[in-house]
């Protein structure tokens, strides 16, 4: 899988340096950065916010550590979830392509106020790996 342009010129897409050594703390297990990805909204409602359906184009990171599962959008947080966190099993992983992963979720189980669907897809050589990681 080849990186994004955003990432190749600009290095939009990475994991952010403050974060980045915390997570090298952790134990890096996998990571890419520089990949593709969407972020799918489905009948979706926040404070402010409101989509019966939207698609956002990304380049971002996807980490796995001993500690948690995080992916990342243009530097920000999407997914960061502990492995001991419950919530982990309330995510619907698949790989819907070799390169492709998708993590869907009700965003109501991270934020009380937010209803909807949320898919996260990443376009990642990883995929299979991270898909196998996640549904232990």
């Amino acid at each position: 899988m080849g990186k994004t342009w955003l990432y190749q010129f600009f290095k939009i897409g990475g994991v952010p340096a403050g974060l980045r050594a915390k997570l090298a703390q952790e134990g890096i297990v996998l990571l890419d950065e520089g990949i593709g990805g969407t972020i799918t909204y489905h009948n979706f409602r926040a404070p402010g916010r409101a989509y019966g359906w939207k698609k956002s184009w990304f380049s971002g990171a996807v980490a796995l550590t001993n500690v948690r599962f995080v992916a990342f959008a243009y530097g920000r947080q999407v997914i960061n979830v502990p492995w001991d966190d419950p919530r982990r099993a309330q995510l619907r992983v698949s790989c819907e392509a070799s390169d492709r992963l998708l993590i869907a979720f009700d965003p109501a189980i991270f934020h009380t106020d937010w209803s909807g669907t949320v898919e996260v897809r990443l376009s990642t050589a990883l995929a299979q790996q991270l898909h196998a990681r996640l549904i232990e």
